[in-house]
């Protein structure tokens, strides 16, 4: 089996936001689109949330009772008073307040042990394993991007609020569009008035000039549409970083801010694609960790909150993973390396709140990693029947099974 590179992980991204670029797919389209062609309500509406890196799955969903899970860890276990406890010996995070209230409100299902057969320690290929579905052989085209290919071939269908469209959403045919924030931010105070005031035609005047008139109107009708959730003090660092500016806003609670907004006005689109990176904890993992979880618990349960109280957010269902968990002992640098299964949180008004799928055991270990309980592609298989609606087989294959993580 050929390795993949960060090259040819990057190679995929570029060729799928080229052919999204090429059909000239934009905000504008996506804004137009929202006022014609609106989704009809009551249909589902899935939103992925990747955490790049490796996300630490047992100080996530925390085994605080396990007394192996203890004695692996001495200095970097949480104890049973720190989590917050979700019953089976097990609690969420510290900073996974918000989602502790959706736990509780039986609108969170945790999968546990989730990976997939012969796992991969190389975050670019365990990464394409989980965007592309295809544990066997690489493939170039991501399980939303097959999806697209089956589903109409719409490129609004499924969007990036990425700098880079991510893999996932690249088929064979079809790809979703890449539509970065800073494209629905227009000048303020004087300037921004004057360019406004360009928008305006005038009676015989050149087709050249009225059409750029058009166009500045276009764009302020854009901003109109879908441009509140994003404004320039919100602009973090690269989402891929983990890191913010001074005082700036998380870059993930931007990202859903935009897809709430899209949601809620209607936009036709049936994926969405945030995420947020930095995961890759080796040294001084808890308190790192902790934050990048605070970080990811405000904004996924601000976003369910606001989703919760709407007649179209309620069919919205959450997913958020990472490309693999952590090894059970700690490093010598108060670190973990990378390891194998880890917890995918799906979340939602429509969702089955509770366990799904069988804890590991610390004790009962594959070369110190933990042994998957649950096939990722089943998580998805579940995500595609009921939520999109598809069958799962032309996107993963037949034989795949569905999971009880969905009450409506």
């Amino acid at each position: 089996m050929k390795a993949l590179t960060r090259r040819r992980f990057l190679t995929y991204s570029g060729a799928a936001a080229a052919v999204a670029a090429a059909g000239g797919i934009g905000w504008k389209e996506l804004a137009d689109r929202t006022r014609t062609d609106p989704l009809p309500p009551g249909t589902g509406v899935l939103v992925v949330v990747t955490l790049y890196g490796g996300n630490d799955g047992l100080n996530t969903v925390v085994p605080a009772a396990d007394a192996a899970y203890q004695s692996a860890r001495p200095d970097l276990a949480y104890a049973e008073h720190e989590v917050l406890d979700i019953g089976e010996g097990l609690g969420l995070n510290p900073g996974m307040a918000g989602l502790k209230k959706q736990w509780d409100a039986g609108t969170l299902a945790v999968v546990r042990g989730v990976s997939y057969p012969q796992p991969d320690h190389s975050h670019f290929r365990s990464m394409d394993i989980w965007q592309t579905a295809s544990p066997d052989h690489p493939l170039s085209t991501g399980w939303i991007g097959r999806w697209l290919d089956t589903d109409g071939r719409d490129p609004l269908k499924a969007i990036s609020l990425e700098p880079v469209l991510p893999p996932l959403l690249a088929g064979a045919t079809t790809a979703g569009a890449a539509l970065p924030l800073s494209g629905l931010v227009l000048p303020k105070g004087p300037v921004g008035t004057a360019f406004s005031a360009m928008g305006g035609t005038s009676d015989g005047e050149p087709d050249l000039q009225a059409f750029a008139a058009r166009a500045i109107t276009d764009l302020h009708r854009t901003v109109d549409t879908l441009g509140p959730a994003v404004d320039s003090s919100h602009a973090a660092a690269d989402p891929a970083s983990g890191k913010q500016g001074g005082g700036a806003r998380s870059m993930l609670a931007t990202q859903l801010d935009v897809v709430a907004r899209c949601v809620e006005m209607g936009a036709p689109s049936r994926v969405y694609s945030v995420s947020l990176g930095g995961f890759d904890t080796h040294a001084d993992e808890r308190g790192t960790q902790q934050r990048l979880l605070t970080e990811v618990d405000a904004a996924v349960s601000g976003f369910l909150t606001r989703m919760a109280g709407t007649d179209r957010g309620r069919h919205v269902v959450l997913m958020a993973y990472s490309e693999f968990g952590r090894r059970v002992a700690a490093n010598a640098n108060q670190g973990t390396d990378h390891g194998t299964a880890g917890p995918v949180l799906i979340a939602g008004a429509g969702v089955k709140g509770g366990f799904v799928g069988t804890q590991p055991s610390l004790t009962d270990l594959a070369d110190g990693d933990l042994k998957p309980s649950t096939d990722f592609r089943d998580v998805y298989a579940t995500l595609l029947a009921g939520v999109l609606g598809s069958d799962p087989a032309p996107v993963l294959g037949p034989g795949r099974s569905t999971l009880p993580l969905l009450s409506t």
